[in-house]
């Protein structure tokens, strides 16, 4: 199914500080006519087009055998621990496995487009053990064989998650006041609003563009203003709002 017509989608991580509100636009997106939403525990919540499917990730492609969709969209996470030892298991068995899983089972049931939110700087040779852990699950993704891979680098995702260690307080505090301070190739360096990179991932759908593509600060801004383009019967012709270009 083509990115004009309204599609089927697949969302993991939707419980989480990013996902949520990714989950929101997701509803909110009139392209979109289904949203399958994956998590460990129920969401709590009723929408009419939203069905939540109660997995254990540790068998998530079996349980999700049959489902199908167009594009899928990942958010998962793990909770950082301040143990370095902890910190590197986690992040391997969710960020890396966990995620690895649901893009294979989102490409079983059809999903030719498939949308990561990642970090800034994220390189399987990176000395941070979370840089290292999405760099090297940005690389295991191309193998996958999606039609479109659209992978969105913030430096850090502005908000208040419920969970929050007291070095990343100060961060999330004092980078309203950074952000104009970082102009020219800095700017990749800047937050972004949380609301505005859930927009982005939704933006990803209206781009229209195949292959891998990475975005940062510029591109993701620029994916969030893109509105939707007009459902009729027939694939639509209308598109708005600005080019994205990835950055």
């Amino acid at each position: 199914m083509a990115d004009t017509d309204t599609v089927v989608a697949l969302i993991a991580g939707a419980s989480g500080f990013v996902g949520a509100r990714v989950l929101e636009a997701l509803l909110e997106a009139p392209e979109v006519a289904r949203v399958f939403a994956v998590t460990r525990r129920p969401l709590g919540r009723e929408h009419p087009r939203l069905a939540n499917r109660i997995v254990q990730f540790e068998h998530l492609e079996r349980q999700l055998a049959g489902l199908k969709c167009q594009v899928a969209f990942c958010c998962l996470g793990a909770r950082l621990d301040e143990r370095e030892r902890a910190e590197e298991e986690a992040l391997g068995r969710v960020d890396l496995g966990y995620s690895l899983a649901f893009a294979r089972a989102a490409k079983a049931a059809g999903a030719s487009r498939f949308v990561l939110i990642s970090a800034a700087g994220a390189d399987p040779a990176a000395k941070r053990a979370s840089l290292r852990a999405k760099g090297e699950l940005e690389q295991r993704l191309g193998a996958v064989g999606f039609g479109a891979l659209d992978i969105l680098q913030p430096a850090i995702v502005l908000g208040w998650p419920r969970e929050i260690r007291p070095a990343d307080l100060v961060r999330r505090a004092l980078m309203p006041l950074v952000n104009p301070l970082l102009v020219g190739a800095h700017a990749v360096h800047r937050g972004v609003p949380v609301r505005t990179a859930a927009a982005a991932m939704i933006g990803t759908l209206r781009s229209g563009r195949r292959g891998p593509q990475r975005y940062t600060y510029s591109g993701i801004c620029a994916l969030a203003q893109l509105k939707p383009r007009k459902i009729a019967a027939g694939p639509a012709t209308a598109s708005g709002g600005p080019s994205p270009r990835a950055a």
